[in-house]
């Protein structure tokens, strides 16, 4: 088990460097930098007669700004250094854990991280909850009662959920309770209200819940149907073996064929999948809900550093990303060894079982 675990901590270098690289290729040489962005800003000031004498000295008229301050911004940013040469000084920085600065938010990038993850985990934990203590009863109940009409018509709801894009139905709970075209009930901004440390603590609590009613619908509809289709497969897969024949005819009842014998080794997929599935909860997805509803969390700021090319950001936030989901796939092997004995490290390296 601990070579398995050595080798798989020792894949996780090349993976991050080569994401890393990627990313850094595609980021470093799109249109529209930080250094072009900041020279149109400065030359909008100076075209509408806004900026200071000193300003106006660097301004030449149509040709924008001079040679001298274009080298300077370059400069100020570190595209002065060749590529090679940014990207070996941001592996070392990385190892470190050292994200950088961010060009426009004059904080570092972990600080700014830090300081949206309570919006990001606040939704995702929710997400996470209810998604769970809903969809694995309701797939087990699906699995009993297969081809019933609950089944039918439980399975046609989910997957109408599931065929409706998060970002659609956000939207469309604006417009119809969030003060759009029909009714004003819950509010479409932050997960607090402006007041909210005057309130009472059941106040705070009711302020909080009445925010993020609309985002954690958005956000849980459409994972419906995976986990509960998972989960109501492997019951399925399971009630067909030949082992649970053998128990009924033992003379045991539903309940405890289902509860002694099914259920542990139904469960064995969906346990597994917990460690990646808790965290990408947290990230996966909350970009188009967070900007919906302007909740200032982690997918919000990654895709306002996206438009405004801060690439330390960018950067850091797939760095985070990326090693946060690295480790949850080495978690998620653990668990199988724990859940289930019979499955090998060795197995599980060859990708079959033993």
């Amino acid at each position: 088990m601990y070579y398995y675990i050595l080798k798989r901590l020792l894949l996780m270098i090349p993976t991050l460097l080569g994401v890393l690289f990627l990313t850094f290729v595609v980021v470093q040489f799109v249109p529209g930098g930080p250094v072009e962005q900041l020279a149109n800003q400065l030359t909008d000031i100076n075209v509408s007669g806004e900026a200071s004498t000193g300003a106006n000295n660097i301004y030449r008229g149509s040709s924008g700004l001079s040679e001298e301050h274009l080298n300077d911004l370059k400069v100020f940013y570190g595209f002065d250094k060749p590529p090679m040469e940014r990207f070996t000084n941001l592996v070392v920085n990385y190892l470190s854990f050292d994200l950088g600065k961010s060009y426009f938010h004059h904080q570092t990038v972990s600080e700014l991280i830090i300081s949206k993850l309570p919006v990001s985990i606040s939704l995702g934990l929710w997400t996470f909850v209810i998604i769970y203590s809903i969809c694995i009863p309701l797939g087990i109940k699906k699995a009993i009662t297969h081809g019933s009409k609950f089944d039918l018509v439980s399975s046609t709801l989910i997957l109408v959920g599931y065929s409706i894009p998060g970002f659609v139905l956000g939207i469309s709970l604006i417009v119809l309770l969030g003060g759009g075209s029909f009714y004003d009930v819950f509010p479409t901004r932050g997960i607090v209200s402006d007041n909210w440390n005057q309130l009472s603590l059941v106040g705070k609590i009711l302020d909080y819940l009445w925010h993020m009613t609309l985002p954690i619908i958005s956000s849980v509809i459409g994972s419906f149907a995976i986990m509960t289709m998972l989960t109501k497969n492997s019951f399925i897969e399971e009630i067909n073996k030949q082992y649970v024949m053998t128990a009924r005819a033992k003379g045991l009842t539903n309940n405890e064929v289902l509860y002694k014998h099914i259920f542990k080794n139904a469960l064995i997929p969906i346990l597994t999948g917990f460690p990646a599935q808790f965290i990408a909860s947290f990230f996966t997805g909350s970009i188009l809900i967070e900007t919906i509803f302007s909740l200032d969390g982690i997918g919000l700021l990654s895709y306002e550093s996206i438009l405004h090319r801060d690439y330390p950001v960018v950067l850091g936030t797939l760095f985070l990303f990326t090693l946060l989901g690295l480790f949850a796939k080495l978690i998620t092997d653990i668990c199988y060894l724990f859940v289930d004995p019979r499955i090998k490290f060795d197995s599980i390296d060859s990708g079959k079982n033993s």
